[in-house]
């Protein structure tokens, strides 16, 4: 069952087009990964989506409901959430003030949001650090917060946008682990990542951008062998790069 629609999506920035004409389809429990080069138009679709910028033109549906022009906060009442290519906490509170902060603006109500921050911190792997300053962790602790803060909203969907960039490789697996973790939870999860193995490795179905649009969606093992995705994007080096990252997920 199709859990988030985009129709004919297209945002423009002056004369400079972003994304043009998308449509997709995320089925309910799915994980769907995006991928294309630099400038494509990745973080746009996703800003798009989740009410950062409404679009010039298309729709966007979740859960069946119309929500193009919503704002933020709305969508994620709804049950859709997104993390950040660059994690933005809140520098004066404390792991556990951050998270409660998630817990108690969502979009459900809990009794006692610093106990779901808690089991959410927990989840990630941040409890022993719960009441530390966010100044003192390091960049895949501040990755785990974000999700954590996500989490705490209770959202169907989360959208991650980069979420192992900036990582070395033990940081990456830990994070690859924790994504797989959410999928097991029964979370529908729509991903960017530039790191190739963590993507692939989650993904059941991945789609391509290029140049701001859609050029191809398949399998990892589909896309790596797609003609017109190595030409646009990977190349002859990165699409066997591609192959390694699929045998070894």
């Amino acid at each position: 069952m199709t859990l988030l629609e985009g129709r004919g999506l297209t945002k423009k920035f002056g004369g400079v087009v972003a994304i043009e004409d998308v449509s997709f389809t995320v089925d309910r429990g799915e994980a769907v990964g995006l991928i294309g080069p630099n400038g494509a138009g990745k973080s746009t679709l996703f800003r798009t989506i989740t009410g950062v910028h409404p679009p010039t033109e298309g729709e966007v549906f979740f859960d069946g409901e119309n929500i193009t022009g919503e704002s933020q906060h709305e969508i994620c009442h709804r049950g859709m959430a997104k993390t950040h290519q660059i994690v933005r906490p809140f520098e004066s509170l404390s792991l556990l003030e951050n998270v409660t902060v998630g817990a108690s603006f969502g979009g459900r109500k809990f009794d006692d949001p610093r106990e779901r921050a808690a089991e959410m911190l927990e989840f990630v792997g941040l409890d022993e650090q719960m009441h530390a300053d966010v100044g003192e962790l390091s960049v895949g602790q501040l990755k785990r917060l974000e999700i954590a803060r996500v989490l705490a909203t209770d959202p169907e969907m989360v959208l991650f946008d980069e979420v192992a960039g900036g990582l070395d490789p033990e940081e990456t697996e830990g994070i690859i682990d924790l994504v797989g973790d959410i999928i097991d939870e029964g979370k529908t999860v729509f991903l960017i990542d530039h790191v190739m193995r963590a993507l692939m490795s989650v993904s059941e179905r991945v789609m391509v951008l290029d140049n701001g649009k859609l050029i191809a969606e398949g399998t990892p093992e589909e896309i790596q062998n797609d003609d017109q995705v190595i030409e646009a994007y990977l190349g002859e080096h990165a699409g066997k790069d591609l192959s390694d990252a699929i045998a070894e997920s």
